[in-house]
């Protein structure tokens, strides 16, 4: 059974990160503040530190030349984030709102477009099609909702077996539960881009049948890649050439 997270796995939603950041960022900062439309390599690079949404809107501000530099955010991200949070006056409930917001009216107005902002990856997509059009069975867990990933994927005709959203609770939990249930006999491959997650799978009694493996293609930091622990291995596009049964 594969079992696959979906941003940074199966899509690249990194377009919609830095459109949507841009625009909370716009919306909050004084009306000299300029930002690009195209993704900066910055936004890109500091997007994977990011725990919760609302910090895109800060990033976005530090790129814009507001609160602390964008370059302190790669040297101690926490330090970076609450001096920004200070100097800019503003709070974690009014960025949520806002990113909210600019969310909401953009699928309000123009739904199909903001969902081309989410693009998969060819060689995903690719074998996802090959499993189903063999019949072979896969799922998605995630911490997007399954609404929103479900519309998404068949945007691009794929159609998962089920998709456990964050609704179902923490991933670990997910998998406990799907062992438990049968859902694998054997072994179940767990894709992520999350080396925490990966390693909290791996540390967890009763998951010893879940084959973890880190994308080298998600939103990872530079660290993420060195010593990897026994039991977590790195997939590439290229090892994506040979089907998943035949791999694993």
């Amino acid at each position: 059974m594969l079992i696959s997270d979906f941003d940074g796995v199966i899509v690249d939603g990194m377009q919609e990160y830095w459109w949507s950041a841009r625009r909370v960022a716009l919306a909050l900062l004084p009306d000299t503040a300029v930002l690009p439309e195209a993704l900066p390599d910055q936004f890109r690079q500091l997007r994977p530190r990011v725990l919760h949404g609302w910090e895109m809107g800060v990033l976005a501000a530090a790129i814009a030349g507001w609160g602390a530099p964008a370059s302190a955010f790669a040297v101690d991200y926490s330090e970076a984030l609450a001096t920004s949070l200070d100097r800019l006056a503003w709070s974690p409930e009014q960025l949520t709102g806002t990113l909210d917001a600019v969310r909401q009216g953009a699928i309000a107005n123009d739904r199909s477009a903001w969902l081309a902002l989410h693009r998969p990856y060819p060689w995903m997509l690719a074998e996802l099609q090959r499993l189903d059009a063999a019949g072979e069975p896969w799922r998605v867990l995630t911490t997007k909702s399954a609404g929103f990933t479900g519309e998404l994927l068949a945007s691009h005709g794929l159609r998962p077996q089920r998709i456990h959203g964050r609704e179902d609770g923490p991933k670990t939990e997910v998998l406990l539960r799907l062992r438990s249930e049968g859902v694998w006999r054997d072994r179940a491959l767990f894709l992520e881009d999350r080396r925490l997650t990966l390693e909290d799978v791996l540390a967890t009694p009763g998951l010893e049948t879940v084959d973890c493996r880190l994308v080298s293609w998600g939103y990872l930091l530079p660290e993420d890649l060195r010593g990897l622990p026994p039991g977590l291995a790195l997939l590439t596009p290229e090892q994506l050439e040979q089907p998943f049964p035949q791999q694993f």
